[in-house]
């Protein structure tokens, strides 16, 4: 009890920074989740595309240009080579379709006259070529069954029109779920910062000399000492866990009145404990103040960004990857990904995060057992 009370008022005297970085530390997360773009919806947009047509434009060569431009923006440029690569240079156009003087003819006749082309070679570009190709290889398909042209065209029409219809199978919210894991995966560093400071800035006051000799000195073991003072600092964390989850309910909506909200809940809870044994380390190696800054900077940032807190873990590169296995931020962000990707949650889809889980908890043992052979040696 009087640990409680001695970390009470340590607590009470270094309200001031405390809040203002814990306030911070909040704000900042919750106001990042919401200028982060999680929007998942396609929309298809057209091409731009320049069609220099060489021969007349009648029958199947004005068939090709009224499918191409049916799906695409045509572009006029004034038609001279160097207009037209200032344009493809400019981005002004991203595809350029070259129609052959006598390419109906050709093509009637069974010549597969070749189209010359020149793209940008962005995605854009891309859809422009499938656009073309899919014409061409229908129409070969039909030229070589058909001689007449009307009913080649027609045919081509019939084919080309068709379009396949999509069902989406999938009932998951993926919009709100997407946020929630952008949320709890930023909140790797707040929380872990947060305890970093707080925690590294109270044990601070204990080291000093006067308070580390009367500890030294009393009949209270040190494993018993160190138990009290975790299980003190655990109270500020779990305050601070509260009020993340408290912000994630108004931020991301009902999506965490769900079960897959729960399991966010729970996995960070987990990892908070984790985190207090991570700060609890750190504080009983450090005893300067003004280090604790550059500690949250280089514990904090530095597994936030190795592990995918800010930048998703499938931009990484697999050398970062492989790092990031040894810390225990990469367990507790890979689990939130995998909640967002659960459409059925059992025992059998549950079992990696549990396994994470576990994971975690290793590590937050593994921290208190370092610390305490720390501090028998102190």
């Amino acid at each position: 009890m009087t640990i409680f009370k001695t970390f009470l008022k340590v607590l009470n005297k270094c309200k001031v920074p405390i809040i203002l970085y814990t306030v911070f530390l909040i704000g900042f997360g919750g106001f990042n989740m919401q200028t982060s773009d999680n929007s998942t919806n396609f929309v298809a947009s057209k091409p731009d595309i320049l069609i220099i047509n060489k021969d007349e434009e009648k029958g199947i060569t004005k068939n090709l240009i009224d499918y191409i431009k049916n799906n695409s923006n045509i572009i006029d440029i004034k038609d001279t080579e160097e207009a037209v690569n200032d344009a493809l240079f400019y981005r002004d156009v991203n595809y350029i379709i070259y129609i052959p003087e006598n390419y109906r003819e050709d093509f009637l006749n069974g010549e597969n006259p070749k189209i010359e082309i020149k793209s940008t070679g962005d995605y854009q570009a891309a859809f422009s070529e499938m656009l073309l190709e899919r014409y061409i290889n229908v129409a070969n398909i039909y030229q070589k069954n058909i001689e007449s042209e009307e009913e080649l065209i027609n045919k081509i029409n019939e084919t080309i029109s068709k379009q396949t219809e999509i069902e989406i199978t999938s009932k998951l919210d993926t919009n709100n779920l997407s946020k929630a894991t952008f949320y709890y995966n930023f909140a790797n560093y707040s929380i872990l910062a947060g305890c970093v400071y707080v925690i590294c800035l109270i044990l601070s006051s204990f080291k000093e000399e006067k308070i580390r000799k009367r500890t030294i000195v009393s009949s209270m073991n040190y494993k018993e000492y160190n138990r009290k003072l975790l299980l003190s600092n655990s109270l500020f964390a779990i305050v601070m866990w509260i009020a993340y989850v408290v912000l994630s309910f108004i931020l991301v909506g009902n999506i965490m009145f769900t079960t897959h909200g729960l399991i966010y809940i729970i996995n960070s809870f987990i990892f908070t404990i984790c985190a207090v044994s991570i700060a609890f380390l750190i504080g009983n190696l450090v005893f300067n103040k003004n280090a604790i800054n550059g500690i949250v900077n280089v514990v904090a940032l530095g597994s936030s960004f190795l592990c995918g807190s800010f930048v998703p873990m499938d931009w990484l590169p697999d050398s970062v990857i492989s790092i990031a296995h040894i810390l225990p931020s990469y367990y507790y962000i890979s689990n939130n990904e995998m909640v967002a990707d659960l459409e059925v949650i059992n025992y059998d889809t549950i079992q990696p995060i549990l396994l994470n889980m576990g994971i975690i908890l290793l590590f937050a043992l593994g921290f208190v057992i370092i610390t305490n052979v720390i501090s028998k040696r102190k």
